[in-house]
């Protein structure tokens, strides 16, 4: 290894590590805004659902957003995902669920992470362009964040609507045109299609990953 490249891995990983920071701030500090929800009346059940939303986006959505710019290969902010999916993971196995946000029905938590590295670093890997990466990344996270705040909002609970399904795909498709034209825009509206399916302990966020993945490797 070069001592260029050396340089280059050795700030990857220290921006790698003031986001993962940043990351477990938004975490906890979504702790305060559950407390927030729950003294204004609202249920556990919606407010989890309303925080999970929040850091699906202030988390996952800025670290995706700024990911391009501050990395210069995938692998780095993919093991950072993955490491997060083993932090959640170790709160469910030893029965210390983050309340806040995690509930015992699912751990889908943990796929929306797991799912945000592995997309990133599949397309990243194959097309070489960091911008196409972040899209199933972004998807899952703005996409998938205004879908539940909408149906949160008209429902009081996790439910699966088409009306959810309208609002993501004013989010991804513009998203979608913006980072990779036409491609991104119709990986934007598929992804807004397949978030309605679920089959346990297949999530949403796997879906949509998968299928905005492959629509883009499909025009490539």
């Amino acid at each position: 290894m070069t001592l260029a490249l050396e340089t280059r891995v050795f700030n990857e990983l220290i921006v790698a590590l003031a986001l993962g920071v940043y990351v477990l701030a938004v975490v906890y500090g979504t702790k305060l805004l559950y407390q927030v929800l729950r003294g204004r009346g609202l249920p556990h059940n919606v407010s989890v659902y309303y925080i999970r939303k929040v850091i699906h986006a202030a988390a996952g959505g800025v670290v995706a957003a700024l990911t391009p710019f501050l990395f210069t290969q995938p692998h780095i902010p993919a093991l950072m995902a993955l490491a997060l999916s083993g932090f959640l993971y170790y709160h469910r196995a030893r029965d210390k669920l983050l309340y806040w946000f995690q509930t015992p029905e699912n751990a889908y938590e943990v796929n929306f992470t797991l799912a945000w590295g592995a997309g990133l670093w599949i397309l990243w890997s194959i097309t070489g362009d960091p911008k196409l990466a972040v899209l199933p990344p972004l998807f899952i996270a703005f996409g998938d964040a205004v879908t539940g705040v909408v149906r949160n909002a008209l429902f009081a609970r996790r439910t699966k609507h088409w009306i959810g399904n309208a609002a993501m795909a004013l989010v991804t498709v513009p998203l979608g045109f913006m980072l990779a034209g036409l491609v991104g825009a119709v990986a934007g509206l598929i992804a807004s299609i397949v978030e309605r399916f679920e089959i346990p302990p297949i999530d949403d966020n796997i879906l949509i990953v998968v299928a905005s993945t492959i629509v883009i490797l499909l025009a490539i």
